[in-house]
């Protein structure tokens, strides 16, 4: 879709990709802006599944901070600097609003708002050689893309503040011990392979069930008991009424008998 975002779409399967292999994946603002499109246009085509992944030695480095420092710099960029740091949260947004499950695959150095990105995805996994890190508080900034919060929902608080105030580099293993990733492949070529046999396995179940329960999911995380309950029957409801539901289920009876 543009020089920096690769967008691919292959039947229900959307596959966006950083194509920056030279500046390690450095979240530029044209980056960032292609990475919104890239999203917005995935939704609106209906994927079901998004996979999201990058070329070269790193997934990303985070914010291109050579870029960053010649705003912070010149007085007379203020609203640039603006712009760049609100298109963080706009793709948090973007990715947060798509009703496909989006699952990501980590590799090599994944840093700052490069990895705060990833926690807007519903799947990650990630190569053996991965390393995390968020540095922003040693460098004076404050962190973006909802990490404050989404990141005590995966992995809980106490994680969360040491990865947070302590700027601690993880590696796979820690990772997955974190709950932030839920497979460890060898490397790229068997991460890609995983990724896409998760995607295929997705896309097999009843579209709109799955979109059902990645929205009540999401909106039961700050809700009470007795919402999540609501909420919870009208979804069951709704899919219960589906002739794919009543298809789904026939199948499966026939296929045991």
């Amino acid at each position: 879709m543009g020089k920096h975002v690769i967008y691919e779409k292959n039947g229900p399967i959307g596959r966006i990709t950083l194509n920056r292999p030279d500046n390690r994946n450095a979240l530029n603002p044209d980056t960032l802006k292609e990475l919104i499109d890239c999203f917005t246009l995935s939704k609106k085509n209906d994927d079901l599944c998004v996979i999201y992944g990058a070329v070269g030695k790193d997934f990303t480095v985070g914010a291109d901070l050579k870029y960053g420092y010649q705003m912070m710099t010149d007085p007379g960029r203020a609203d640039e600097a603006t712009e760049y740091l609100a298109n963080f949260q706009k793709l948090c947004r973007v990715m947060l609003e798509h009703d496909g499950i989006i699952v990501s695959g980590l590799h090599g150095w994944v840093i700052g708002g490069g990895f705060e990105i990833h926690l807007s995805c519903d799947l990650r996994a990630a190569t053996k050689d991965t390393t995390i890190m968020l540095p922003e508080l040693s460098m004076g900034l404050m962190f973006s893309n909802a990490s404050t919060k989404l990141l005590s929902r995966i992995a809980g608080e106490g994680r969360a503040k040491q990865l947070l105030f302590l700027g601690d580099r993880i590696n796979a293993q820690q990772a997955y011990d974190f709950g932030l990733i839920f497979h460890i492949a060898d490397d790229l070529d068997a991460l890609n392979k995983f990724i896409e046999e998760t995607a295929a396995e997705l896309v097999k179940k009843s579209p709109l069930a799955l979109r059902l329960a990645k929205k009540v999911v999401q909106e039961n995380l700050d809700a009470d008991i007795s919402a999540v309950l609501d909420r919870e029957m009208k979804a069951m409801i709704v899919t219960g009424q589906s002739d794919e539901c009543v298809q789904r289920i026939r199948a499966f009876f026939e296929k045991k008998g």
